[in-house]
């Protein structure tokens, strides 16, 4: 007799009910779409617009940089970008 004054249930041999692979899966992948709608799409989008924006650097655009030096374009050349930054 257990002390709570109700009896105990004898559950039935070999018939205990397993959680299905789904709902013991569901919190993760819960995690991972907010996971990927917070951080993931954002910094997706942020970066195609950065690289759109050094697409289109020309000669005479006025920058500033991460730096917060600010110049004006003298040239481009693929991954090279060349600032006047004083006279």
């Amino acid at each position: 007799m257990s002390g709570s004054g109700f009896p105990l249930a004898a559950a039935p041999a070999g018939v205990q009910q397993q959680p299905s692979l789904l709902w013991n899966l569901l919190p993760i992948l819960l995690i991972f779409v907010v996971f990927y709608f917070l951080l993931i799409a954002p910094a997706r989008r942020k970066q195609k617009k950065h690289a759109e924006m050094l697409e289109q650097l020309k000669a005479g655009d006025k920058v500033v940089t991460t730096g917060g030096i600010r110049g004006t374009v003298v040239g481009v050349k693929s991954e090279i970008v060349k600032l006047r930054v004083a006279d």
